[in-house]
């Protein structure tokens, strides 16, 4: 039986990432020790994901490591060898607000651990095809450069810039740029694992993820933007709207349709590729876009506050283009606008807090 790693098997991305190749016939290996809690704090632990995924897929198994731990990975991987058939790397510290406080632990869990999964990778399943979930951060605050144009509830790309109707390639420069902590150790991540693909000739390939969402994230105030404004909006809890009037711009992919694009690349890989990936123009919107919107769907008024104080390196504006993707592998396609990612967020939230039917996954088109 072919055998799935998926590191980070109890965030958002890996516990998808886990049901999609345990209900195509893989065996998973989720590698996750709740470090999330540690964190954000005891309302973002992924444990409850964790014990979903045991309950519900009978051909999951659970290991619960510190990917900076070499020996642990190591022998985990040769427990395995070459049945091993894809690694999903989305175990990783998110935040750059994080990062900031403790700078060693965050390059340590997101470059010291993505290279102890790519040695083991190569020691032991060298033919195994490796996912990177990486990160639109490696491009630092380069994007705040562009010709932004102001509309009443978001900021645009100048319509006569090159990238405005598809949004943002894979070309535009990592050089030269204020990244912040998070953004270099995934950027020295994002580089290894290209290089692995290079150097090595492994089955490598990095996606640098918009928002990445859905109802699976156990989303807190530094990081999961629309899973933490949702709960907000559900639980009455206050909200704060971080600079830039509250017009800055996030393209949003479900995690499901993360997944899916994984699988394709997993049945038709390459080496040492990258890929902007996200909602592209399919799936956007403003801070202040997403808040009418969590109003509407949670049917009562947020309770938000406004800081003039932007994060450090925070984008602007950010739509990725997935045109690079999309030519690679025409049999993907989006299943989730952004009302549709939100209301699914929200459908999450109330079934977790027992208000509220199953959720439907919605139809592909």
């Amino acid at each position: 039986m072919t055998v799935a790693i998926v590191t980070g098997s109890g965030g958002l991305v890996g516990a998808e990432c886990a049901r999609l190749f345990s209900e195509r016939g893989l065996d998973v290996v989720g590698i996750d020790n709740d470090m999330r809690k540690y964190f954000f704090g005891e309302a973002a632990s992924t444990n409850w994901q964790v014990d979903l995924l045991r309950a519900a897929q009978p051909n999951y198994t659970h290991l619960h490591a510190d990917i900076r731990d070499f020996e642990a990975i190591d022998a985990a991987f040769a427990r395995y060898g070459r049945d091993i058939g894809v690694v999903i790397h989305c175990a990783a510290q998110p935040s750059h607000d994080w990062a900031a406080r403790e700078p060693i632990t965050d390059f340590t869990v997101n470059a010291n651990g993505t290279l102890n999964l790519l040695e083991a990778t190569r020691r032991h399943a060298p033919d195994a095809v490796f996912i990177f979930v990486s990160t639109n951060k490696v491009y630092g605050d380069r994007p705040n450069f562009l010709p932004l144009v102001e509309l009443p509830t978001r900021m645009e790309l100048d319509p006569s810039h090159e990238w405005a109707e598809f949004g943002i390639p894979e070309q535009m420069s990592i050089d030269a740029t204020l990244h912040s902590v998070f953004g270099a150790s995934k950027v020295a991540a994002d580089v290894v694992v290209q290089e692995y693909g290079r150097y090595f000739g492994m089955r490598t390939a990095c996606f640098r993820g918009g928002c990445l969402t859905g109802p699976g994230h156990s989303g807190a105030q530094l990081h999961g933007f629309l899973a933490y404004l949702m709960k907000c909006a559900v639980t009455g809890s206050p909200y704060t709207v971080f600079g830039h009037q509250g017009k800055q711009v996030r393209d949003n992919i479900h995690s499901r349709d993360l997944a899916e694009a994984f699988w394709c690349f997993f049945r038709r890989p390459a080496s040492g590729e990258v890929f902007n990936i996200g909602g592209g123009r399919h799936a956007n919107c403003s801070m202040q876009e997403a808040i009418a919107m969590a109003e509407e769907i949670a049917g009562r008024p947020m309770s938000y506050s406004y800081s003039g104080e932007a994060r450090t390196g925070d984008h602007i504006w950010w739509i990725s283009d997935v045109r690079k993707f999309r030519n690679m592998y025409p049999e993907w396609n989006y299943r989730y606008g952004i009302r549709e990612v939100m209301e699914d967020i929200h459908a999450g939230l109330m079934e977790r807090l027992g208000e509220a039917r199953p959720r439907e996954v919605a139809p592909a088109g």
